[in-house]
């Protein structure tokens, strides 16, 4: 917008000039003329239309003809006559002369007077002109500046609505993904009781079946496994509750900035809208001294731009730790996984040693009983046997005996004699070779006895331990949680 017009000297900025002539100018007496006549007031001047009221105000003296009138009685003192107490005399004060001078002076001031107001009224004119274009054009710069401030916010602030509702989004998901984890995290408590359990049934294992095992490693390792996957849940479940915590400070700036930035949009576009026949516009005195601003636009787009950033970094921040938790989740399931499998096939493989075992026991105990059984026939027999060549040693002894009462020469040595002491010998040796044999026996009957015992104890024991491992730790083995509910779902 171009000004119209063009700012000139008006000619009452300039001095006037001295008149010639010996009457002073009006503007040089004005003060003389004070007080010299009564005040009149020209109440009938403020009804003229072209002077209003509101530019200009009615004068309170009136011009008085004091300096003329001095001036004139020291020009005629020396052309005066003496004084002449008799007012009759006529004698005139100022000359034909003077009167045209002092009329022509008159007509000439007016005429400056006129020309000085009437080049003041196209100077003013001008300037109203031009001072109502330049504060139209200021106004409408203002606007324009308002208008582009709107803009400037409405823009910022849909950047903010955008990252607060990825941010809104972002901790949803990751508060879904901690409730996971915490899930993830009580469903180890099951399977870390239920090793914790076969180890202590294991405990109770009797004599020789009392081993460390491969079971009792693997479920040790599974132990150890489910307490090192606890411990990282526990860690990124740290993790998590402090990125909430950060994204929620970080939302909450950003929903505090988008509550200022709404504030100022809303008084902003009030203000843009606002024109000259708005209704609520008044005069506020000095407001335009008053500067109740923190911040220029620099720092004032740094303010908002770091908020995002922040935002952005802390929403990036939770996807990536989103992201770790999901893997955990599935690495801790397989290891956990992996770990029972291993636990159950080891158990599985000493059930079926053990089964064997106990099967080839009773195996060797059913021989070993019909062994007893055989070894106590024999034993009889040879009792019996024993018995048996009793009767012929007390034969043989006591036809000896009888023999040894034949008188005189007919204790002969015959062979009849010799016989029977062969006979005793033999029938006595057969008997201390049948004890021998009946002591060995008996010997070997208590050997089986003690072998029996032997295994029907290891028998007992093993199916003890085959009691513990099949019914109770593979019994509780069952119910290990799946793969869904390792990893937090329900």
């Amino acid at each position: 917008m171009e000004f119209l017009g063009s700012t000139l000297t008006a000619t009452y900025a300039h001095p006037k000039p001295t008149p010639t002539n010996f009457l002073p100018a009006i503007g040089s007496v004005t003060s003389s003329y004070r007080d010299r006549f009564p005040h009149s007031n020209m109440t009938h001047s403020l009804s003229l239309p072209w002077r209003p009221s509101t530019y200009y105000k009615v004068a309170a003296d009136s011009p008085t003809l004091g300096p003329y009138c001095t001036r004139s009685q020291k020009v005629s003192e020396s052309t005066m006559l003496p004084f002449v107490s008799n007012r009759t005399t006529l004698f005139t004060r100022y000359t034909p002369d003077d009167w045209y001078r002092s009329n022509l002076t008159n007509y000439q001031e007016s005429n400056t007077s006129r020309r000085n107001s009437e080049s003041l009224r196209v100077d003013t004119s001008r300037l109203i002109q031009d001072k109502y274009q330049q504060t139209r054009k200021t106004q409408a710069d203002s606007t324009q500046n308002l208008g582009e401030r709107v803009n400037d916010i409405g823009f910022w602030k849909s950047e903010i609505i955008h990252e607060l509702d990825s941010m809104i989004g972002e901790t949803n998901e990751l508060t879904d993904v901690k409730k996971k984890l915490e899930r993830a995290l009580m469903e180890t408590e099951a399977p870390l009781q239920v090793a914790r359990e076969c180890l202590f049934h294991r405990e109770k294992r009797m004599g020789i079946d009392l081993v460390h095992d491969e079971v009792e490693a693997e479920l040790l390792t599974e132990v150890d496994n489910i307490l090192c996957c606890q411990e990282r849940m526990k860690l990124h479940l740290d993790k998590a509750v402090a990125q909430l915590a950060a994204n929620r400070a970080s939302q909450h700036e950003l929903e505090k900035d988008l509550h200022d930035k709404q504030v100022a949009h809303r008084i902003d576009d009030k203000c843009h809208h606002l024109r000259n026949t708005s209704d609520g516009v008044s005069y506020f005195r000095g407001v335009e001294r008053v500067d109740a601003t923190v911040s220029v636009p620099e720092s004032w787009a740094k303010f908002t731009d770091d908020n995002l950033l922040r935002s952005q970094s802390e929403r990036a921040a939770s996807a990536k730790l989103r992201d770790d938790i999901q893997n955990l989740l599935v690495v801790t399931a397989n290891e956990m996984w992996n770990q029972f499998n291993k636990v159950n096939l080891a158990l599985t493989n000493r059930i079926a040693e053990t089964a064997d075992a106990k099967n080839k026991i009773q195996v060797h105990l059913a021989k070993t009983l019909q062994e007893i059984f055989q070894t106590e026939m024999t034993i009889e027999s040879i009792r019996k046997a024993i018995k048996d060549k009793s009767a012929f040693l007390k034969v043989a002894q006591t036809r000896l005996d009888e023999r040894t009462r034949r008188p005189n020469i007919e204790l002969c040595r015959d062979m009849a004699q010799l016989r029977l002491v062969n006979e005793v010998y033999e029938v006595d040796d057969t008997i201390q070779t049948l004890q021998k044999r009946l002591r060995e026996a008996e010997d070997t009957l208590q050997s089986l006895v003690h072998t029996k015992a032997t295994l029907e104890h290891d028998l007992a024991v093993k199916a003890n331990s085959l009691y513990i491992d099949q019914e109770k730790c593979m019994g509780m083995r069952k119910s290990f949680p799946n793969t869904l509910r390792l990893v937090g779902f329900c």
